[in-house]
């Protein structure tokens, strides 16, 4: 083998290497958050550049998972929901279970079930191949990261201090969400910017 075919050999490994750090590479909070489009539950797109000039919400949720299910049935989720629209924030829930996977929906069902939830996100977002949870690497649900309307990533993590199942936990937790959304509110540096979260594994195809 000459030095020539070794040469091209060593650069097709080293972008090879390259691109795969990249696709796993952990979205860094004071950093621009990573781009991404993808069909909604009202059947539009949605495009996270046409969100810029708003603070977003990206909470990754799975309906069968019972720790979703906690903070719903509670109506703690519901609560943040309806707080965050108040102050004009974008609210997006992301969906990553793959077809035949626990937690995977359509549009309708989607809609149906945050009605029936009392829930009030802006919208749900459909990942139904992973790659926009793959791309902020999403890991639970429930699992939340926050955007300013800079388009930079100021939080991501759990929904609270405490993980568990037991609804009788959430009043004695801390929640991370509503911390910050109201240090950004108040023009502030999100004190606690990075937190683990916690709950069901995200139910991508592989």
């Amino acid at each position: 083998m000459n030095l020539h075919t070794l040469y091209k050999i060593a650069l097709t490994v080293l972008v090879f290497a390259v691109a795969s750090a990249a696709a796993n590479a952990e979205p860094i909070v004071d950093k621009p958050a990573p781009q991404f489009s993808g069909a909604a539950a009202d059947g539009k797109t949605i495009s996270l550049a046409d969100l810029h000039g708003k603070t977003v919400v990206l909470e990754w949720t799975n309906h069968e998972c019972p720790f979703v299910v906690k903070h719903y049935e509670s109506g703690n989720i519901p609560k943040l929901q309806k707080s965050a629209a108040a102050q004009g924030v974008v609210w997006l829930q992301v969906i990553s279970s793959a077809p035949g996977k626990q937690g995977h929906v359509d549009g309708e069902t989607a809609r149906k079930l945050n009605e029936d939830r009392g829930a009030a996100p802006s919208n749900t977002v459909f990942d139904p191949d992973g790659s926009i949870g793959k791309l902020y690497n999403a890991t639970n649900t429930p699992q939340f990261f926050i955007i300013n309307p800079q388009g930079i990533l100021v939080y991501k993590g759990g929904i609270d201090s405490i993980p568990s199942t037991d609804k009788a936990d959430i009043a004695k937790a801390e929640n991370y969400i509503s911390a910050a959304l109201a240090d950004l509110a108040i023009g502030r540096k999100v004190a606690k910017s990075n937190t683990k979260p916690y709950g069901c594994t995200v139910k991508y195809a592989s």
